[in-house]
């Protein structure tokens, strides 16, 4: 594989706003990130792990064999403590198999009605993996701790940023500007540590052909 070829990392997701962020995050290093919609179409494998990482890696595995270019996937999610940590791994479809944002952000709160605030802690779990197509892996998280509120506020967000409140913040993560978010968001974190090591992913990859 040329080393142009290698600069170009497919990211497993249909989720613009996920190839928003993560294109902002690998620019300084000089990454090409491309989306499903830019490579050949292919069968994508259920979620079917029960963790962040599982997931995560099966997605990245999955794309970098049917691509032949390194993958990156994410698995993400809301865990609430007094859910017992859900949805957790189900978070994108909590309120049934439609993955509706906002059904599954008034489940929560449906849940919490009667949660008094200081009860209603939570965190934003983001697992980052890596796959080349030779198999060579790797996975990392990221997370932010929280509060979930008991109206949404915010309209810069996706998913459950409308009821987030990070600790050490008043706003909630669909308040933020996305610099703000980057810098501080369980994704930004988990991306800034996979974008930190992709250099080094991708010249070992290089190096072995």
């Amino acid at each position: 594989m040329t080393d142009t070829a290698m600069s170009r990392v497919v990211l497993a997701t249909h989720n613009t706003k996920k190839l928003a962020e993560l294109r902002r995050l690998a620019e300084e290093a000089g990454l090409e990130i491309v989306g499903l919609a830019e490579v050949a179409d292919y069968p994508e494998p259920d979620e079917t792990e029960l963790t962040f990482e599982g997931n995560a890696l099966l997605k990245a595995t999955a794309a970098a064999e049917a691509t032949g270019l390194p993958a990156l996937a994410d698995d993400s999610g809301l865990e609430v403590d007094v859910l017992n940590r859900m949805p957790g791994v189900r978070s994108a479809r909590w309120a049934g198999p439609e993955g509706d944002d906002r059904a599954n952000l008034e489940l929560v709160l449906r849940q919490l009605h009667d949660v008094e605030p200081r009860r209603r802690t939570g965190r934003f779990v983001c697992a980052m993996a890596f796959a080349h197509p030779d198999g060579r892996t790797e996975v990392l998280r990221g997370e932010v701790e929280g509060v979930i509120i008991a109206e949404p506020r915010g309209t810069n967000g996706f998913g459950y940023d409308p009821i987030f409140v990070p600790e050490g913040h008043e706003r909630t993560t669909a308040e933020l500007s996305a610099d703000e978010k980057d810098r501080i968001s369980h994704r930004g974190r988990a991306v800034r540590a996979m974008v930190a090591r992709l250099p080094e992913l991708l010249a070992a990859g290089a190096g072995e052909e």
